[in-house]
């Protein structure tokens, strides 16, 4: 007996593969500097907990409407209007659990087996195979470090063909730290309104922004709106990540279909995570300024280190919390043959106890990424043990 086609096309996660490693190495006593997670070090703060708990009080533990609780979705409606400039109506929202699921249900939506999707180069590493899994065809474009790894207009034009139905943004981008600015989307959106393509728009990061200007996709013209489906959630913003709770905001007709979908696959995620969520966001905003205060304060203090470091090339991270370290001069060191990040990341893991994540994962093989969503002192810690690696090279 065989298993299905579509799962013989997915490739295993390299992140997974680290954190195997990771777990057996500590279980042999060793003491590993973690910096390949994605995950806020943050707890969620105590008004979204005790809302939580409330909720289980009461007994909220029903089914309730597909698309998430009402209560939910108007927290989320009034977040866009105040935070991002947009108007969406209540039934414009699907919650969903995690940014993942709604991701998912887009695709899900949208494609129709053969359909392409454009993904820029460094990519979050499950894009391409979510997009193979709901029966589209991944079309990966090379950015360039010198434009901070954001395609640009004339990237997209060459990578548009008949086959062609959405174009995936992550702003601001997992594993870049990249931010696009306003003039820098509009272009691409006005190709892609052009075009008749589709936006997804992950925006998963964008509460952790360091710069002033944020822009969402669907707040640049009624236009851009009518064509982009904004993915976001609570994990990375309110450091939620296992309260699982995402949610997409679109058009009515899009809307209505991710619904659809949702309601026969999983119905609705945890409601007592919903009534949590709900006060993250009402109740909650002065925790999450200052969690991004702090992000800022390491982002800040690791760039300064990560400068003094010999033949590292990085962009200046405006969002999210990672460093992507360009490494691609100490390419002649290694097996031509092998993969350049993996090498490196196995031999940092191994020789000097510290975990990252090759950027092989992201798409962009001369490249390693690291979390700051850590203690600083371990951060700063680690970047001093790459910097002894690399001196040895």
């Amino acid at each position: 007996m065989k298993l299905s086609q579509r799962v013989q096309t997915i490739t295993p996660s390299y992140t997974i593969g680290i954190s195997t490693k990771v777990k057996a190495l500590k279980s042999e006593g060793k003491s590993i500097i973690d910096l390949s997670i994605g995950e806020p070090d943050f707890f969620t703060p105590e008004k979204a907990k005790l809302e939580g708990i409330d909720a289980i009080a009461r007994n909220e533990s029903k089914y309730d409407m597909v698309p998430g609780l009402m209560a939910l979705r108007k927290a989320i409606v009034n977040k866009l209007k105040t935070e991002n400039g947009v108007d969406y109506e209540v039934t414009d929202i699907v919650v969903s659990s995690g940014a993942k699921h709604a991701i998912t249900n887009t695709l899900l939506a949208i494609l129709d087996p053969g359909d392409e999707v454009i993904v820029p180069k460094p990519y979050w590493t499950s894009y391409p195979e979510m997009i193979k899994l709901c029966g589209g065809i991944p079309v990966l474009v090379d950015t360039k470090i010198e434009n901070q790894f954001k395609l640009t207009l004339e990237e997209l034009k060459n990578a548009v063909t008949p086959k062609t139905k959405m174009l995936l943004i992550n702003n601001p981008s997992n594993p870049t730290g990249a931010v696009y600015t306003k003039s820098e989307l509009e272009p691409l959106v006005n190709l892609c309104i052009e075009k008749d393509l589709f936006i997804l728009a992950d925006e998963i990061y964008e509460r952790i922004c360091y710069t002033d200007d944020f822009t969402s996709i669907a707040s640049i013209s009624p236009e851009a709106k009518a064509i982009t489906v904004v993915i976001n959630g609570l994990s990375k913003s309110v450091a939620m990540t296992g309260w699982r709770i995402g949610y997409t905001a679109s058009s009515p007709e899009i809307a209505k279909a991710i619904s659809t979908i949702q309601g026969h696959l999983v119905s609705h995620p945890s409601i007592v995570s919903q009534w949590a969520g709900a006060a993250a966001l009402t109740d909650c905003l002065d925790d999450m300024t200052q969690m991004v205060s702090e992000y800022k304060l390491r982002r800040d203090l690791l760039v300064e280190t990560l400068r003094k470091i010999d033949h590292v090339t990085f962009i200046q991270p405006d969002g999210a919390f990672y460093l992507f370290m360009d490494l691609s001069y100490y390419k002649d060191k290694f097996n031509a043959e092998d993969s350049l990040s993996l090498q490196i990341c196995d031999d940092l893991l191994t020789q000097y106890d510290l975990a990252v994540v090759p950027g092989i994962a992201f798409g962009n093989d001369h490249c390693i990424r690291l979390s700051y969503a850590t203690e600083l002192s371990l951060v700063q810690e680690g970047l001093s043990r790459i910097k002894t690696y690399l001196s040895q090279l």
